[in-house]
């Protein structure tokens, strides 16, 4: 017997979803605002306003794209429906934007912080993180949602402590110069703010349904999308806006060899909101040892939200890398798991590749400059594909908006490959790589198929579609090798005569719609497992199940209540205590929550 059901929970709601969201898109203030001074001077502002006017017309569109997408709108998952060619464009724009993100976010952490080498301080946060990741991410939602109200806190406070000064920000604020074409440079140069949009998409699939919405009846989870987009875009616009503004109101800023000096001759432009902080504080109160604490807890405030964006992209960079492994594109090394059900490979991809740019890369401008072409890229793929499917059934003016800005991002598409020769060979790097990569793939897969024979050896095993008879007094037994565990609920289920059910998990973090669907016979152990148990069972009345799960706890006690079974027989965990710690003591975990009515055997 087969079972592939398993869904990954619905329990990010609209505030978690907005604090993921804000945790990459919320950090752009942090240095785009310096980025904009250096290029542009006290006219900057104007091209700041331009950018944050973008930023909402393409929130607006993904707030059309989640609501259509209840189990995931990035771009790869989106292109994919229409052609496998563009998904890979699309996944290939994205792992750029998230390599580029992950090494940005940690070197203007540091920067922002005024430590010594801030280089090898953000090489060390990525390793760290990367070791973090090693055991699964956990709770990440929470952790975000801390992050982003802590950060919003102290938005709002340099906001209220710099509104006396908005006289003088506008007095010394200055026109563009003329002519189109330089002006779009420098607009196309300050859009990094746009990056991190694509978050929200692939959330979807772990958002909590509308309420009268179920998986199986008309799902949508537009509700939860919709407030996360919407609170968050309306913070980093105006703000964005709003600080672009009154950095005017500092006097005596220069520009020398692309960075902005203060007049004490200190370079702030990768720490432009903790010197208005300090500035700001210093003419309310007079002295500078407050203001020094107020600068410093600005820093260390948005320091966090950028480390928070370095974990938020190495995971969407594991998870990318997985699906695209799971669906043929990537090697299939990519599916290798750890002991935490994290996929191995794509952690360490995830992790070095970063920390190897910030070696190489060591600016937050030079990153920056390779930063845009992905995520614009992706962006443009997504929306072009979204407003090109007509099975999408969205308004004739969600449709009109989307194909409006499709054009206005590949023109600064086009703009960045024809401006932007760094962040061209960038990208074409990393699209080179990856179709290497699935040459490989294609190549290994077709000598497999010349070679390979199918051997369905388990035809009378059934499907999801078969119904399940229930048996009271059926044993349900759990697990993952053959062993003590497997031959004692074989000998109970024949001495007893009682029908036994076999469970083998798939245990693994990273989860993809597909999963649900994944077959048993693609697992060698699974079907070991399956076979052993077929042989020694004799006249026993055994069905199968197979599950890929990333809560084996919830899983097992799903089928046992399913099953209407009596007894669950597990086998006791073998790992060391500090792994039972970080990863869960699943048997633990059972006791706690089984029901009186169901016997739990645990074989040693």
């Amino acid at each position: 017997m087969l079972s592939s059901a398993t869904k990954r929970p619905r329990n990010v709601n609209a505030a978690q979803a907005a604090a993921i969201l804000y945790g990459d898109w919320g950090t752009s203030k942090a240095y785009v605002i310096g980025l904009a001074f250096a290029i542009a001077g006290y006219s900057s502002v104007w091209l700041i306003i331009a950018m944050s006017c973008l930023m909402a017309l393409v929130g607006f569109n993904y707030i059309t794209i989640c609501k259509f997408s209840p189990t995931g709108g990035g771009v790869y998952t989106a292109a994919r429906k229409r052609s496998e060619v563009l998904a890979l464009i699309g996944a290939f724009f994205l792992i750029a934007d998230y390599l580029i993100t992950a090494s940005l976010s940690a070197l203007s952490c540091f920067e922002y912080l005024e430590v010594a080498h801030p280089v090898y301080w953000a090489v060390g946060s990525i390793c760290f993180i990367g070791v973090l990741n090693f055991f699964g991410p956990r709770h990440s939602g929470n952790f975000a949602l801390l992050c982003a109200i802590s950060t919003a806190f102290i938005v709002v406070i340099l906001g209220i402590i710099a509104l006396p000064y908005v006289d003088d920000a506008i007095h010394h604020t200055t026109p563009l110069k003329p002519g189109f074409w330089p002006n779009w440079v420098h607009f196309v140069s300050v859009i990094v703010a746009l990056s991190g949009v694509e978050a929200i998409a692939n959330t979807t699939g772990v958002m909590r349904l509308n309420p009268g919405t179920t998986e199986e009846n008309n799902p949508s989870v537009s509700q939860a999308s919709t407030k996360a987009i919407l609170w968050v875009m309306m913070e980093v616009c105006f703000f964005t806006a709003f600080f672009g503004l009154m950095m005017n109101a500092l006097p005596g800023l220069t520009l020398v060899d692309g960075n902005v000096q203060a007049p004490g001759g200190e370079s702030i432009r990768d720490q432009m909101l903790r010197y208005m902080g300090e500035y700001f504080v210093s003419h309310y109160w007079g002295g500078t040892i407050v203001a020094h604490i107020f600068g410093y807890i600005v820093g260390l405030t948005f320091a966090i939200l950028l480390l928070s964006a370095v974990n938020t992209a190495m995971v969407a960079l594991v998870s990318l890398l997985f699906v695209m492994s799971r669906d043929g594109e990537m090697p299939s090394l990519f599916q290798k798991l750890n002991y935490f059900g994290v996929p191995k490979y794509p952690l360490l991809v995830a992790a070095l590749v970063p920390a190897l740019i910030v070696l190489i890369v060591h600016d937050v401008a030079g990153l920056a400059n390779l930063y845009a072409v992905g995520f614009v890229g992706a962006i443009a793929t997504n929306l072009g594909v979204t407003a090109y499917d007509r099975t999408v059934p969205m308004s004739k003016f969600e449709r009109y908006l989307m194909w409006f800005t499709f054009a206005i991002m590949m023109s600064i598409e086009i703009t960045l490959f024809i401006d932007k020769p760094d962040a061209r060979r960038f990208a074409f790097s990393v699209m080179t790589i990856g179709l290497i990569l699935r040459a490989l793939v294609v190549e290994f897969r077709q000598r497999q198929w010349t070679s390979k024979k199918v051997k369905l050896r388990h035809a009378s095993l059934f499907t999801d579609d078969t119904r399940v008879p229930l048996h009271q007094g059926a044993i349900l037994c759990a697990v993952r090798t053959i062993g003590k565990t497997l031959n004692f609920a074989l000998q109970e289920a024949k001495q007893y005569n009682q029908p036994l059910y076999i469970l083998f998990i798939r245990e693994q973090k990273v989860m993809t719609e597909e999963d649900r669907h994944r077959m048993w016979l693609d697992d060698p152990e699974a079907c070991r497992i399956f076979d052993y148990a077929k042989d020694s069972a004799h006249e026993v009345n055994i069905k199968f199940f197979y599950e890929v799960s990333d809560s084996p706890v919830e899983t097992i006690m799903s089928m046992a209540q399913r099953l209407h079974i009596s007894r669950l027989i597990l086998g006791r965990p073998r790992h060391s205590v500090m792994l039972q710690m970080l990863r869960g003591n699943i048997v633990q975990e059972i006791s706690e929550v089984l029901p009186p009515d169901i016997d739990l055997l645990v074989i040693s």
